[in-house]
């Protein structure tokens, strides 16, 4: 037997309160006496008891042979969770562990105010349970402390790495001192937590395996419910009324499938609350809240929920929707059966995904039982049997109900009083839903004998695009017959064959008279015999006359003779030269037509080659005279040309106009920078120069209002005392008064 070491005493007297008698398996292992100090990569099944087994590793590191912790400081053990939900259990279950040890414990959950963690984690912590974004987010805002930590707990190590949570590991682990204990625990140990494992863990690290020690999920019962696929709602109802746990939840695969099944469970009377990643932590925790204190019993979740919920008094499991993979099936199942508990798992199952739900029972290595969904009959079977099964038949009346019970046997009968119970009971629970069996097709009318038959002959056929569908009715119609009177009705080329009972020919010959004449120009002729339909042609398809006949009446056509082969190619005869093919007849234009296009002349390339000219008989155009400095090729003005001349029509471009930032403005044509002339005043640009007139009132420019004496007025005049303001309209910058008679006046205030 496996030597193990002693449980601290503080931690023995928090399990003995707590009721546990014996410890599982995994936790068993946790308490080997060659783990203490190791680094250890744990494999367990789900609902194994792995918190409490880690909890109980990591006590020789935390308590270091004391019983009571010092005041807490920097953290000294470190656990990290998937999930929120996972997080917050792991805290709940160690704090009763840990009570009389005195272990102070904070969170750090992606969720919840990251001001109030950061106050936690400074009055001081010694276990913090945190999720991997929440922890980095902490450790980036250097809110946290790692430097003395002891032990680093991974709890569902394979689900973080699912998460895509694997770089947020490595950096926490990278930052945890180097001589931690490392302890990851996980339902399976796939090639990335190896991988983790080694590179974060000691050497010497030892892999424990407790999940083949037994079989797979023991406690669960696992059945199959065929169902049809538009019945799968109807199936789940059956199903939770069938077992009535005190607490029951249903996954779903999307949150879309989570709002419709909560808004069916909740108009058939389930006290029942959501659960799925669009809610928010707060939301989250009250639904869970309300499951433990008994004012929910179902919980619709998605796969979010599958790892991290503990819920005491959950015995059923019910997959609405199959999952995706085997794992997860398993991880889903795991919420029930835990700590000897029994539990029981319900798959609906469709035909649809019967192959599906084959693989994952197979690939997860468990047996389920195969059945049809409980009817409705088998719940109210279930229901009496509970009812008869309970205990309230054999409690003795309490003193203030000696009086009232009583009374209700001196005014009711025995049956009266059990009728009325039962009433009341079936009113306090859900009704069931009335499913059909999946597979089972409605029993066929059978009909009745046809008797003995007489058969009738209609001078229309396909060619006349005769129906029995359009037959039918017409002949009920003339001879006050039902439908159930006729028998087969045969459609050739040219005539009808109908059959009918003796008596309805009878009523129909007598209603048509002498005439014996249909709608539509139809002739009945009543036979003495039944026709011999097998030996007559198949008929052309009705509004076809032109289609291809059937194969009876291609029975005379002549065989086809056979093809002869074809000589091999190199024995057929040569092609015959085409010298005799006449050629295209050129092209003539008509009278007084233009040729658009003339063929170019070919040239001689020795020749040299000539300047060209526009027409031959004009006289070659005079070059342009050149400027002081210009080049002979084509200039472009570019900044920097040395000449600073204009190139266009000889002109020069004339020194006052800017080429450059470093040309001044000239004296005779000063420009501004957008090229337009400024306006001048009298003595500006020569005595001769004509000052503006001044504005007139009712001037047609409505965009500028009149000052003083009919002076125009800017509204938004330019400068206005702002430093590097540019001149315009006569107003120099900077706010000073300018001159001149169109000067605009500085307006006060």
């Amino acid at each position: 037997m496996t030597e193990t070491f002693p449980i601290p005493q503080p931690l023995a007297s928090a399990l003995e309160k707590r009721g546990y008698e014996q410890l599982t398996p995994v936790q068993q292992e946790m308490t080997r006496a060659d783990l203490v100090e190791a680094d250890l990569l744990v494999s367990a099944q789900t609902g194994s008891g792995k918190t409490v087994g880690f909890g109980l590793a990591i006590a020789p590191t935390l308590l270091e042979g004391v019983d009571r912790l010092p005041r807490p400081a920097a953290p000294l053990a470190l656990i990290i969770a998937p999930t929120r939900e996972l997080a917050l259990q792991v805290r709940r279950e160690f704090e009763w562990l840990y009570a009389e040890a005195g272990a102070v414990l904070a969170s750090c959950v992606g969720g919840m105010d990251m001001r109030d963690e950061r106050r936690a984690l400074e009055r001081g912590a010694h276990v913090v349970v945190a999720t991997p974004g929440r922890l980095v987010d902490h450790i980036k805002r250097n809110s946290i402390d790692l430097s003395d930590i002891r032990a680093v707990v991974l709890d569902e190590a394979d689900e973080m790495l699912d998460l895509g949570f694997a770089e947020d590991l490595e950096f926490i682990l990278s930052k945890a001192p180097e001589d931690r204990r490392t302890l990851m625990f996980s339902a399976t140990v796939p090639r990335g937590i190896e991988g983790l494992s080694r590179s974060y863990m000691k050497d010497d690290a030892i892999r424990v395996s407790t999940a083949g020690g037994g079989a797979q999920h023991a406690d669960i019962e696992y059945r199959a419910y065929s169902a049809a696929p538009e019945a799968t709602e109807g199936a789940v109802i059956n199903v939770l009324r069938y077992y009535e746990s005190e607490n029951a939840i249903v996954f779903c695969n999307t949150r879309a499938m989570v709002s419709r099944m909560t808004a069916r469970l909740s108009n058939r009377g389930f006290s029942v609350v959501a659960l799925s990643g669009e809610l928010s932590q707060t939301e989250r925790s009250h639904a869970l809240q309300s499951m433990r204190d008994g004012r929910a019993r179902v919980c619709v979740a998605t796969d979010v929920a599958a790892r991290g919920i503990d819920l005491p008094k959950l015995d059923l499991v019910v997959h609405a929707e199959l999952p995706s993979n085997s794992e997860t099936l398993l991880h889903r199942s795991g919420r029930t059966g835990r700590a000897g508990r029994k539990g029981v798992s319900a798959l609906i199952v469709s035909h649809r995904t019967h192959k599906k739900a084959d693989r994952l029972l197979h690939f997860a290595k468990v047996k389920a039982e195969w059945g049809p969904t409980p009817s409705a009959d088998e719940v109210r079977a279930k229901d009496q049997e509970r009812l008869l099964s309970d205990p309230v038949w054999n409690e003795t009346p309490l003193p203030a109900e000696v009086d009232f019970v009583a009374k209700l046997t001196e005014s009711f009968t025995a049956q009266q009083i059990a009728t009325a119970y039962l009433r009341l009971y079936e009113s306090r629970h859900t009704a069931p839903e009335e499913l059909e069996i999946p597979g089972a097709r409605a029993e066929r009318r059978e009909r009745t004998p046809f008797g003995p038959s007489a058969w009738i002959s209609l001078s229309i056929g396909t060619e006349d695009r005769a129906e029995a569908r359009w037959l039918l009715p017409m002949l009920c119609r003339a001879g006050d017959i039902s439908k159930d009177d006729i028998g087969a009705i045969r459609v050739q080329d040219k005539e009808t064959f109908v059959e009918l009972k003796a008596p309805a020919r009878e009523r129909l010959v007598s209603s048509l008279g002498a005439a014996m004449e249909l709608e539509r120009g139809a002739n009945v002729t009543v036979l003495a015999d039944a026709p011999d339909l097998a030996s007559m042609p198949r008929p052309a398809p009705a509004g076809r006359p032109n289609s291809r006949p059937g194969p009876g009446a291609r029975q005379d056509r002549a065989p086809r003779p056979p093809r002869e082969p074809r000589a091999p190619r190199e024995d057929r005869p040569a092609r015959p030269p085409r010298e005799d093919r006449a050629e295209a007849p050129t092209r003539v234009p008509r009278e007084g037509a233009v040729e658009a296009y003339k063929p170019k002349t070919p040239r001689d390339d020795s020749a040299p080659r000539t300047k060209r000219v526009w027409d031959a008989g004009d006289a070659p155009r005079k070059p342009r005279a050149k400027t002081e400095g210009q080049s002979d090729t084509k200039p472009y003005r570019k900044e920097g040309k040395p000449d600073g001349k204009s190139f266009a029509k000889d002109k020069p471009r004339g020194e006052g106009k800017p080429f450059g930032k470093d040309k001044p403005y000239g004296k005779d044509k000063p420009y501004r920078s957008d090229a337009k002339p400024h306006r001048k005043g009298p003595g500006e640009g020569g005595a001769d120069a004509p000052a503006k007139p001044p504005f007139r009132k009712g001037a047609s420019n409505a965009s500028t209002k009149l000052g003083p004496g009919g002076k125009p007025l800017a509204s938004k005049p330019r400068g206005g005392g702002k430093p590097g303001g540019k001149p315009f309209g006569g107003k120099p910058a900077g706010g000073k008064p300018a001159r001149g008679p169109n000067a605009v006046p500085r307006r006060k205030g």
